[in-house]
């Protein structure tokens, strides 16, 4: 009887561990404002693999400057406005603050263990304003990412809190909300 339990969970875990591997979830991303959310710029797929879970952008009219923006998984998966440091509606403020789930309250990117989860590697704006480059975020998994958002910032992150909190980022401008 123990050889047939032990053959039977080797093959439960040979067969199974293809299936947790392919996890994917597609995330459609919009453009975002202080006047709510705006026009589709594509999606992001995300492939859990061995290395992390793998990001692949189809991106279209992210927009200028060209290189690397701030990306992040936000905390709450709402796109819209909310109040921003001024108390004024500002873009994609209601996605809270970067996932964060141990409360480190440190931006340190996406490889250093005693920062945010939901750091990310930088997102790629090419010359024609598409983002199409994949990133691989080391601790995360395709199941970390339910009731969250995607986010792209307008400038690009420095994964420190100086000179500027938060990398550095600037503004919200293109958002996803991940069910």
């Amino acid at each position: 009887m123990p050889r047939i339990l032990l053959t039977t969970t080797l093959a439960v875990c040979i067969f199974a561990a293809p299936a947790v591997l392919a996890a994917e979830k597609s995330i459609p991303i919009n453009a975002v404002s202080a006047n709510g959310t705006g026009i589709a710029l594509g999606t992001i797929v995300a492939k859990d693999t061995l290395q992390g879970l793998l990001l692949t952008p189809d991106l279209k009219q992210v927009g200028q400057p060209t290189g690397p923006r701030g990306f992040h998984l936000h905390e709450k998966p709402d796109c819209s406005t909310g109040p921003g440091a001024d108390g004024r509606p500002a873009a994609a403020m209601a996605a809270g603050g970067h996932y964060d789930p141990m409360k480190t309250g440190k931006h340190h990117g996406p490889h250093a263990r005693d920062g945010h989860k939901g750091d990310l590697p930088p997102l790629v704006v090419n010359a024609d304003g598409t983002a199409t480059l994949p990133v691989i975020a080391p601790h995360l998994k395709v199941r970390d990412l339910a009731g969250k958002a995607l986010m792209i910032h307008a400038g690009g992150d420095n994964y420190s809190d100086t000179p500027a909190p938060l990398g550095g980022g600037g503004g919200r401008i293109a958002c996803g909300v991940i069910k």
